[in-house]
């Protein structure tokens, strides 16, 4: 003990130091939300303030359609884990439970789908929006299914790759003793195989709706004229002016797109963590 109770004291100063690093940030923008104005814009900032106000958010929420921007936003990033769960979770399945030519192809492309930069696909990715808007209704531009398939798309090959080692890590000998006492492959699906995977969906959910949630490229890339569609991070151009940045107010709407990822991150928190632990064992 007393070998390592140094070592040990060192690891959890560390450890701290390193939240402390990672926090600061956080802490900066939301104490930046609740300054008055003239100690944002001070040449001499301090990390407190004695005054705390409500202004940013008085004018953050008094800006129009801001409401609806953080309701798109929630539509957007819900249908987009939802969807991309519940595909990641059959493909998974479907790669490591059935033996087809090119199985191994298509795992490799999901891992080289994740190396292209998702600013190189971007232009690529407006045309194809835009050509799609001509045949499929409510997928091209202007649309929130132009931000929602493209989500979608960019999700799928972490999470069927992630879920992979999870279905996997269930034993075959479970799906045989399921089928032995007359489960169907589908009741086996849902009843018995989703449950076990479940963590794992959660942690790959998680990656999904941040990810989504906090997309600006898109969102500026594809919804042009109808500002009715425009997301939660599209609402903080507001307060880039030319004759100057309104700082609080960008701290402030800051802090309520925090929010919600903070309550997903909540819910899901216990999941999650059993999903980056790893895998079930037999």
């Amino acid at each position: 003990m007393r070998v390592r109770r140094p070592w040990r004291l060192a690891a959890e100063a560390a450890a701290v130091l390193i939240a402390v690093v990672v926090a600061f940030p956080l802490y900066w923008m939301v104490l930046s939300a609740f300054k008055p104005a003239s100690e944002v814009q001070s040449s001499n900032p301090r990390p407190w303030t004695l005054n705390p106000s409500l202004d940013a958010f008085r004018r953050v929420f008094d800006q129009q359609d801001f409401g609806r921007y953080f309701l798109n936003s929630l539509l957007v990033a819900g249908t987009v884990v939802v969807a991309s769960a519940l595909i990641a979770f059959l493909a998974a399945t479907a790669v490591t439970r059935f033996r087809f030519k090119m199985r191994t192809t298509v795992l490799i492309m999901f891992l080289v789908a994740q190396m292209v930069p998702v600013e190189a696909l971007t232009i690529p990715m407006f045309f194809l929006m835009r050509d799609l808007g001509d045949s499929v209704p409510g997928i091209g531009l202007n649309t929130l299914g132009s931000l929602i398939l493209p989500h979608i798309a960019f999700s799928l090959p972490f999470a069927i790759w992630m879920l992979r080692g999870f279905v996997k890590a269930v034993p075959e000998s479970l799906e045989e003793a399921a089928y032995l006492d007359g489960a169907s492959r589908t009741r086996f699906l849902w009843q018995i195989l989703f449950p076990l995977v479940l963590p794992g969906l959660i942690a790959t959910s998680v990656f999904s709706f941040i990810s989504t949630w906090n997309d600006f490229l898109f969102a500026k890339s594809f919804i042009i004229s109808a500002t009715e569609n425009s997301t939660l991070p599209m609402a903080l151009l507001v307060f880039f002016k030319d004759e100057g940045n309104d700082w609080g107010g960008i701290m402030a709407a800051s802090t309520i797109m925090t929010i919600p990822v903070l309550v997903f991150f909540v819910l899901v928190q216990r999941r999650l963590v059993s999903g980056l632990g790893g895998a079930v064992k037999d």
